[in-house]
């Protein structure tokens, strides 16, 4: 994983009481967030999440960027009795831009990964404005579509999806249907905790998820059929990359070091030649007692 600030965006609308998923749509997404958490901080420690709702009566920042898994349990256990109303995607959408806007670290690639379990309500036409936004300041937004995945729903998704791909990598689409399987075991496989060499994503993970086919593994492995040992050969991969990564650099700052000790000591091999022995310029011709 790469240095990243990112945005989870919870859908405590009314609908994520629904229990098709185990053991409700909210229990489920609070699961899930806490892989994302745990993938993104462990994938490099200097990234940072944040958490927000967007029901009830309107988007709500929960958490603000933080390492802190404590500081995400305590907003998901406050969310948890505050399930109400319709959701504010765009608004939402919106809220969360703001929040990694002003993120310390700029350093950092923006992302906002948002769970959709209810009807949208924003017109089509909106949600493309709003996703030309999102790809001209440089945030990519990821959806997990689960619960209510009707034609209407995946059309506007996909269309946004459509509208904030940009050259830089992340901006996926997942849909996750109803299964035996817990909705964190299936986003486990997808590209938004893989990244790009992922598939579209098994069982019951599917849609315009923007990776490869599994096949394109790097691992030799389906993600589908084992997909946490898929996120944790993944995970392992990139902490071996951080570890060359900083190993090079110390490398490279030690061959700087002993340059400039190199040129210190020929410096000073130089000024010593230009002197007698008696500490004078040599060729000055410094005068003995009696010398006229």
């Amino acid at each position: 994983m790469g240095l990243e600030a990112v945005m989870i965006v919870l859908d405590n609308s009314e609908s994520s009481r629904n229990g098709d998923y185990t053991p409700s749509r909210f229990e489920a997404q609070a699961d899930a967030t806490n892989i994302i958490f745990q993938n993104v901080v462990q994938g490099n420690p200097e990234s940072s999440v944040g958490l927000m709702s967007m029901g009830g009566k309107g988007p709500e920042v929960l958490v603000t960027l933080t390492t802190d898994q404590g500081k995400i349990l305590d907003g998901l256990h406050r969310t948890k009795k505050n399930i109400r109303g319709s959701a504010h995607l765009a608004t939402g959408i919106q809220v969360a831009g703001l929040a990694l806007k002003h993120r310390q670290n700029k350093s950092q690639r923006a992302r906002i990964i948002v769970f959709v379990c209810s009807p949208i309500e924003e017109v089509e036409s909106d949600l493309v404005k709003l996703a030309k936004k999102m790809k001209k300041t440089n945030i990519s937004v990821d959806f997990v579509l689960f619960g209510d995945i009707d034609d209407d729903n995946h059309s506007k998704l996909e269309t946004f999806n459509k509208e904030v791909k940009g050259s830089v990598e992340g901006s996926y689409l997942v849909v996750i249907h109803p299964s035996g399987k817990l909705l964190s075991d299936q986003l486990i496989s997808t590209p938004i905790l893989l990244g790009e060499g992922a598939g579209s994503g098994g069982g019951g993970a599917g849609g315009d998820s923007g990776g490869a086919s599994t096949e394109d593994f790097p691992f030799g492995i389906d993600p589908s059929v084992d997909p946490e040992l898929a996120l944790a050969l993944r995970m392992s991969m990139e902490e071996e990359k951080a570890r060359l990564e900083r190993e090079k650099k110390a490398q490279e700052a030690e061959a700087a070091k002993a340059n400039l000790d190199t040129v210190d000591e020929d410096d000073a091999n130089e000024s010593t030649s230009l002197l007698n022995k008696d500490g004078q310029p040599s060729g000055s011709g410094s005068k003995k007692d009696g010398d006229k």
